[in-house]
């Protein structure tokens, strides 16, 4: 496919050295887009790697990853499986099936990326997903953010090689080097929006404008040339950050619409809020900024709060991901999710140092293990006294955010341990040779 070729050369999406991860589901896009990078391997000094998401979603999903497995042997890559419940996330976030198999196939590739797996990961998505995507969030009320429509290359892991690809050139690969693929049925169903934009929308406007594709696709490309420019002068340096709080000064809402609404987007983004912020939240923080009265407050997507405090506006991420973690207690070094890295081992020397705990592993029960903190949890602090866990780590001024996510040393509700802050009084070190040290990295 030349025009993929071309288009890796000119966004250099692709080094040598990468791991790249393919999501496939076993369509014709995905498939081609495997079978290119894997025939590519050596022209380009790259590992591929086929990565299957099952979603749950129809009852003979699992023959749509058994023939993934399949191809990805004969093309001699490795294969990833993997199932997620996209009804039963829908079902508990209260979001679509469309979203909830979205948000689970991207936290399977965000788990592939941070355990280092994979180095990238390469989408399928194509030019006319490019100009439907670009429609779809036209008609959601998106401004020129929206209207420049998908990145070739996102967060510097995300790359679609065939972005500049069309759909007919994509189907000739396929016949020209007998490559399978699989139709998903539920393509085929209009009640999901975007299949509606393809299967009726698209239809009939490509019947009255042949090149509507390339049209919408080159307007996009224009409006991503002057976003970059204008979000060039859109500067936050007078925004102040802590944790996921931004401080927004109310004189920077005197600027010219178009920047303020990039700065608020830029503000967005840096505090954890990347989806659901549509043009209208932004006119109503506008409206809070230049109208509304001190202490007031708006509720926002992604469980976002603006509040007008004084000389500023004060944009709260509210939203807590729902993680799991749990790690036996063992000498050896683990990861923590949205924490860093702790490493355990016994140690002769217990010299204080900064971020580092000692504790007597003889005392801690056997059954033992980390995880994150729980209702109920109690804490006998270093010196005695015993408190709940919560009460604790607000007077060590623990920021809340964070308290989420400390790994805990815990044996039912009793915790012996909390990683980078302090140790329990029931297992303090008392003439012993060795202890355990408890370290943490990146925390």
């Amino acid at each position: 496919m030349q025009s993929v070729e071309k288009f890796i050369e000119q966004t250099k999406m692709i080094k040598a050295g990468d791991v790249i991860g393919v999501g496939c589901s076993g369509g014709s896009d995905s498939m081609a887009l495997l079978s290119f990078l894997a025939q590519n391997q050596e022209k380009y000094d790259i590992e591929v790697v086929a990565i299957h998401v099952d979603h749950s979603i129809r009852e003979n999903s699992s023959d749509d990853a058994d023939f993934v497995r399949a191809k990805a042997r004969e093309m001699g890559v490795r294969f990833y499986k993997f199932r997620i419940d996209a009804p039963k996330i829908a079902k508990d976030r209260g979001i679509s099936l469309e979203s909830a198999a979205r948000e689970g196939r991207y936290g399977v590739f965000e788990a592939l990326l941070k355990k280092g797996l994979v180095d990238k990961i390469a989408l399928a998505h194509q030019k006319s997903d490019q100009a439907e995507t670009i429609l779809m969030h036209l008609f959601r009320g998106a401004g020129m953010s929206g209207a420049k429509g998908m990145e070739a290359i996102r967060d510097n892991v995300y790359i679609r090689p065939m972005l500049n690809t069309s759909k007919q050139e994509i189907y000739d690969w396929l016949s020209e080097n007998r490559i399978d693929y699989v139709d998903d049925e539920t393509n085929a169903d209009n009640t999901y929006n975007r299949n509606f934009v393809r299967n009726v929308l698209m239809r009939e406007v490509v019947k009255r404008w042949p090149n509507a594709i390339d049209a919408i696709t080159s307007f996009a490309k224009s409006i991503a040339e002057d976003d970059e420019f204008i979000n060039s002068m859109a500067h936050i340096d007078a925004v102040m950050f802590e944790d996921k709080v931004a401080r927004v000064p109310l004189s920077y809402f005197l600027y010219q619409s178009p920047i303020v609404n990039r700065i608020l987007f830029k503000v967005f983004k840096r505090i954890g809020i990347t989806r659901d912020i549509e043009r209208k939240h932004i006119e109503a923080i506008k409206e809070l900024a230049t109208k509304g009265e001190n202490g007031k407050r708006i509720y926002l997507p992604f469980e976002a709060i603006a509040i007008k405090e004084y000389d500023y506006l004060t944009i709260y991420n509210r939203h807590v991901e729902e993680v799991t973690f749990s790690e036996p207690f063992k000498c050896g070094e683990f990861e923590v999710p949205s924490f860093g890295k702790v490493i355990v081992r016994r140690v002769k020397d217990f010299t204080p140092k900064e971020g580092v705990l000692y504790l007597d592993y003889r005392k801690v029960p056997k059954t033992a293990s980390w995880r994150f903190r729980e209702d109920g949890d109690v804490f006998e602090k270093f010196g005695g006294g015993k408190k709940k866990l919560k009460s604790f780590l607000i007077d060590k001024k623990i920021p809340q955010r964070k308290r989420n996510f400390l790994p805990v040393l815990a044996d039912g509700n009793e915790i012996y341990a909390i990683a980078g802050v302090e140790i329990s009084e029931k297992v303090k070190v008392e003439d012993v040779p060795t202890a355990y040290m408890i370290e943490v990295k990146n925390g």
